[in-house]
């Protein structure tokens, strides 16, 4: 990341939101929503502007902004349909404001409201030019970052998630296509992708449509089923997911009795990839795990034993 993005982006953030300019000075801030490599996020006023990854396919982009478009039912619909502008080559797109999950109220978490967006999209027929899901790509990317990591030496934690990861079918791996059947898949489904709009107290809407696409719809179920068999969900909440994903005619599980079997290679997916992520950043900063992390890893080595 170079130091232009947030000036540059401040720039067009406020420009979007004030298109023929202020007709009165303007008091409101902006306000920094996300600053990661990866992705900068920025709100001023009601407009929301994100620079993407510098690695982002613009022409896939636009693909998944149009099928954002088309499902405002499910997706917080984007400003533009395109990318609206470049910063430092990243491109940027705009949004209107919507209230995030309250990360202090877990007991009023939205999980009714998630599942059902989720088998909303996932019934929602795909257009031809639809690109694949980038879920198992997330994983592999997670992975790369942790061997980059354990160039600097070995981690006694590392063995059981690089054995669980080695274990995974080749397509949880990004190696192969995946299976059918195939669906509209969110690809990264968890709470902090949510979002009222209008603000404070619309309906829920889906965000963040960089890993949209083509995929097998269990993913998107995979990192609620994955906290939930690690002890980090409470059985009440995944039981609230889960009902509701089947009530609203969720395709990725049966409509009744064990949800395992389709759940179990992705949720094994996102329980290494969620480790991997943990353990290189560990590493990164040099310091023990905490008990979260460290109930993953052991989650990865009951996966895989020796």
């Amino acid at each position: 990341m170079t130091a232009d993005v947030l000036p540059q982006l401040t720039v067009r953030v406020r420009d979007a939101a004030h298109p023929g300019g202020p007709t009165a000075p303007c008091t409101c801030g902006t306000t920094t929503l996300a600053h990661r490599p990866d992705t900068t996020v920025l709100r001023h006023a009601e407009t929301v502007a994100k620079a993407h990854a510098p690695d982002t396919d613009p022409t896939a982009l636009t693909l998944r902004l149009a099928t954002a478009a088309r499902l405002p039912g499910v997706f917080l619909p984007p400003l533009d349909p395109a990318p609206a502008a470049f910063v430092d080559d990243r491109p940027v797109t705009l949004w209107p404001y919507g209230a995030p999950v309250d990360p202090d109220a877990p007991d009023a978490a939205p999980w009714e409201a998630a599942a059902t967006l989720l088998a909303r999209l996932h019934r929602t027929p795909p257009t031809p030019a639809t690109p694949p899901m980038r879920g198992p790509a997330k994983a592999a990317h997670a992975m790369a970052r942790l061997q980059e990591a354990l160039a600097a030496g070995a981690h006694p934690a590392a063995p059981p998630v690089l054995r669980a990861w080695a274990a995974l079918p080749a397509w949880a791996r990004a190696e192969a296509p995946m299976p059918g059947p195939r669906t509209l898949c969110h690809g990264d489904l968890h709470l902090g992708q949510l979002v009222r709009h209008p603000a404070p107290d619309g309906p829920w809407r889906l965000i963040d449509v960089d890993d949209l696409g083509l995929g097998v719809p269990a993913w998107d179920l995979a990192r609620p089923a994955s906290w939930y068999a690690c002890g980090l969900l409470p059985p009440d909440d995944w039981t609230r997911f889960l009902t509701a994903y089947r009530a609203a005619g969720g395709p990725a599980v049966p409509e009744d009795g064990d949800p395992w079997p389709a759940l179990d290679v992705p949720a094994r997916a996102l329980t290494v990839q969620t480790g991997a992520r943990y353990l290189a950043k560990a590493i990164a900063t040099e310091r023990s795990l905490d008990e979260v992390e460290q109930s993953l890893i052991d989650a990865c080595a009951r996966m895989a034993p020796e």
